[in-house]
């Protein structure tokens, strides 16, 4: 094994230093919990038979003896949303292997699961990103009974396992597992879908058509399988120790995915405080595994959605993160992955290449992640250079491949994608962003044209349908910051903007918000914060004004002379329509309450230990 990346060692001996105070304040606080030992032994008597009332006989008289293990199962069931639908048979299953190694199981409480895929372009995409707060928050209603000695959390998709995490850290000292639904099995490429999208886009095919590749796609159970938010999740739970290694990509509703679930509820059963290997989610999840994380999520040219998620994340255990640690990450981890938007395999070619396991291994050795850390698997990462196998009915696990069965998918280290990350930060005189270039072809990742200003995506598309985007552009979206309406995700813009690319233009998008780990093709400056109804500085660019995106130098800057660019009056938008329907209303507290994008775009502000303005 290789001796640790000199940057990785400087980030992450900077994010200990800065986080220093908080974290203690945090672990002293979890610590202080745990030492109270498992709650419902305090609880009154009538307190008490209200938590197990319901139980079947045998759950009933261990619970009331006190010596059986309880474990919480908050779960994200929804058969709505494909990621989630094989979450219906989890329960039943959980309780199950929990009697049979002598522990009790309960549905402590449920969390919305939004799909951003039905919601995508749609007014219920404003809630997005806001349901994140609402599923850390009804995390800790499930958890505040204190009925549990651990958890088991049921979540796959892009706000949710990042809600998941908030909540649990909220109750950090107890142990807690993320137990994966798996990826739906391949359907229609990922290319061909593009293509379609694009066709439909210029007319050229109808809508029957297009739903037809679209349901060719989305065709069953399981995580969509291109590499977006969801899937990043799913890798961020594995190589931050919080799922069983190699369980992340195994497809819904098969025998081994059965057995990972059952080898998870035995594994908590063990890591309780009543065990011998009493394993906080708040004690794993130290300075060391969030960077860990971002290398993963850099190594396999992850979501730009966790530039806000995993800083949010993180402050809600005491460990603050920034922007500034993502972009200097980014130039020393080597991109490892091609996976759809970013190459055409999508997450079941990745895992059949030799997956998470080979992954984690390859980075190990190549000294850009660190070993010397906690996991629910009671190893280090060491412990995770596997591959999961039926033995029997029974989980197992043999070694990880040592090279790659596709390196059009799958590359090692000494032979990468690209020497750095898909990830950089944009700074300059209209605020920070974010740009995702692992899709983009470097010759695109330098547009220099006038900016054409729209304050929705509507607006956009009504253009491009009208033959008015025929040139080279930056199209400016505003006013879609959290504080506006929400930071819904901008997608419908894609094909568009693909289609005037292809047709030899130079075009880019700039906003306050969001593409996520879809981002393609196109060079999108996206996050910018301060957001324009904060007072951000895009709120002063004029229709015609010239912006250079430039992701080689890390810059976007308008080329208008700083006086005169200062000077001028901030932008204003009716949003008064962003305030109601699809529940909008019910959350005017949230975007009154959130923090910008850079501080994770979250509604708990100093509530939460490693917050810094």
């Amino acid at each position: 094994m290789a001796s640790m990346n000199k940057i990785v060692a400087e980030v992450t001996n900077r994010i200990i230093e800065r986080s220093k105070g908080s974290r203690e304040i945090y672990l002293e606080r979890i610590r202080k919990a745990g030492s109270q030992g498992p709650r419902r032994g305090t609880l009154a008597c009538g307190n008490l038979a209200h938590g197990f009332a319901a139980c079947g006989p045998g759950d009933k008289q261990e619970l009331k003896a006190g010596t059986a293990p309880n474990i919480a199962i908050v779960t994200a069931y929804n058969d709505m949303l494909s990621a989630h639908q094989p979450y219906e048979r989890y329960p039943e299953l959980i309780r199950e292997a929990a009697r049979k190694v002598g522990a009790v199981a309960q549905v402590a409480g449920g969390t919305p699961a939004m799909c951003d895929g039905v919601t995508q372009g749609q007014a219920g995409m404003e809630l997005s990103l806001f349901s994140r707060d609402l599923i850390a928050q009804s995390t800790a209603v499930a958890l505040s009974h204190q009925m549990f000695d651990a958890a088991l959390y049921l979540g796959v998709c892009d706000k949710i396992v990042p809600g998941l995490i908030m909540g649990a850290l909220s109750f950090g000292h107890l142990p807690s597992i993320f137990v994966p639904a798996g990826p739906m099995t391949s359907g229609l490429s990922n290319n061909e879908k593009s293509r379609i999208r694009q066709l439909y886009a210029e007319g050229k095919v109808g809508r029957p058509e297009l739903l037809e590749a679209e349901s060719a796609s989305y065709h069953g159970p399981g995580t969509c399988t291109f590499y977006g938010t969801a899937n990043s999740n799913q890798m961020l739970m594995e190589i931050m120790g919080l799922h069983l290694p190699a369980s992340s990509f195994v497809n819904p509703n098969t025998p081994l995915r059965d057995a990972l679930t059952t080898a998870a509820v035995e594994r908590v059963t063990q890591i309780t405080a009543m065990g011998n290997e009493y394993t906080p989610i708040g004690e794993v999840l130290d300075e060391k595994v969030w960077v860990n994380g971002i290398v993963g999520l850099l190594a396999t040219g992850g979501s730009t959605n966790h530039t806000m998620h995993i800083v949010a994340m993180a402050a809600a255990a005491g460990v603050k993160l920034n922007w500034q640690d993502l972009s200097d990450l980014s130039g020393a981890v080597p991109l490892l992955a091609r996976v759809y938007p970013n190459g055409s395999a999508d997450v079941n070619h990745f895992h059949a290449a030799g997956g998470m396991g080979f992954l984690i291994s390859q980075l190990l050795d190549s000294g850009h992640l660190h070993n010397d850390v906690k996991t629910i698997a009671g190893t280090d990462l060491d412990g995770y250079r596997k591959e999961a196998f039926l033995d029997g009915d029974k989980a197992t696990w043999k070694p990880a491949t040592k090279t790659s069965h596709d390196e059009s998918v799958l590359r090692p280290a000494n032979n990468p994608f690209s020497e750095d990350g898909g990830l950089r930060i944009l700074t300059g005189n209209l605020g920070r962003s974010v740009i995702k270039v692992s899709a983009v072809k470097p010759e695109k990742r330098v547009v220099e044209a006038p900016a054409l200003i729209f304050d929705s995506q509507d607006e956009m598309q009504a253009a491009f349908k009208r033959g008015e985007l025929e040139r080279d552009f930056i199209a400016v979206i505003r006013f879609q910051g959290p504080q506006a309406n929400g930071m819904p995700e901008l997608h419908k813009l894609t094909p568009a903007l693909g289609v005037l690319q292809d047709k030899g233009f130079k075009v880019a998008l700039v906003t306050d918000g969001r593409m996520s780990g879809a981002s393609g093709k196109v060079p999108a400056a996206i996050h910018i914060t301060p957001e324009v109804l904060a007072g951000g500085p895009l709120g002063k660019v004029r229709e015609g004004d010239i912006i250079r995106l430039d992701a080689e130098t890390g810059t976007l800057e308008v080329k208008v002379p700083e006086a005169e660019f200062n000077a001028r009056p901030q932008a204003t938008a009716d949003l008064s329509s962003n305030g109601f329907g699809v529940g909008r209303d019910l959350f005017g507290l949230f975007r009154r309450a959130a923090v910008g994008a850079e501080q994770g775009a979250h509604v708990f502000g100093a509530d939460l230990p490693g917050y810094q303005p």
